[in-house]
């Protein structure tokens, strides 16, 4: 396998997280809507905005960066535009679940998932800041030093959001209290399976273009 098969294997596992994904929400939970009376609406938000918005676009920013073939200012240009619209949708999907936390007078940040998911999520701001930063006023010698740590600090990132939505997944499980045999239940682990491969083939294809 090569960083073209690698690639398209990543591309088809996003593309099934975010049907499964979907049709977990639309036909099992209710919707999507952010301005809805109903919390389980606005909620919705938050699980389809964090990957789709987030993790999905973040993916495709650094398969853009790694394996399309381009000018490398512009694919950089590309790579820093995708990751400032993830970031613009992540802040809407966190706000969606401090909201739904508002109308059911639940705790804000009390769990594991909250807090891998909000460290990550700012972690993930500064790296874009850094990464402006050195692309606008780096010399040639200090953006050839902090590449390796850029590379680095993306790939560990990308799976801190990975886990931060397993966990969520794993959460939202538990409270909704499904039993093991239900097609929901079955549902929502093909999902975080689906994110997970799709983790996984990224990663494979910034290691094979790397050495391409």
């Amino acid at each position: 396998m090569n960083s073209y098969g690698t690639t398209v294997f990543a591309h088809l596992f996003g593309l099934l997280a975010l049907i499964l994904l979907l049709v977990w929400l639309l036909h099992y939970r209710e919707g999507i809507e952010y301005d809805s009376e109903n919390p389980f609406r606005v909620f919705n938000v938050h699980p389809f905005l964090m990957f789709f918005g987030f993790i999905f676009l973040v993916g495709q920013a650094i398969l853009a960066y790694q394996t399309v073939p381009g000018r490398h200012e512009t694919l950089k240009i590309l790579h820093m535009t995708l990751h400032l619209i993830a970031i613009i949708l992540g802040i809407v999907g966190i706000c969606a679940a401090f909201k739904f936390h508002d109308m059911v007078n639940f705790e804000d940040v009390y769990s594991l998932h909250s807090w891998i998911g909000i460290g990550t999520f700012c972690l993930f701001g500064l790296q874009w800041l850094f990464g402006l930063a050195f692309m606008l006023q780096g010399t040639g010698q200090s953006r050839a030093a902090m590449a390796p740590w850029h590379v680095a600090g993306g790939r560990a990132l990308f799976f801190m959001a990975i886990c931060a939505a397993l966990t969520g997944l794993m959460e939202r499980y538990t409270m909704l209290k499904l039993l093991p045999h239900q097609r929901e239940s079955h549902l929502i682990n093909f999902t975080g399976l689906a994110i997970l491969l799709f983790g996984v083939f990224v990663d494979m294809a910034i290691g094979f273009g790397r050495f391409a």
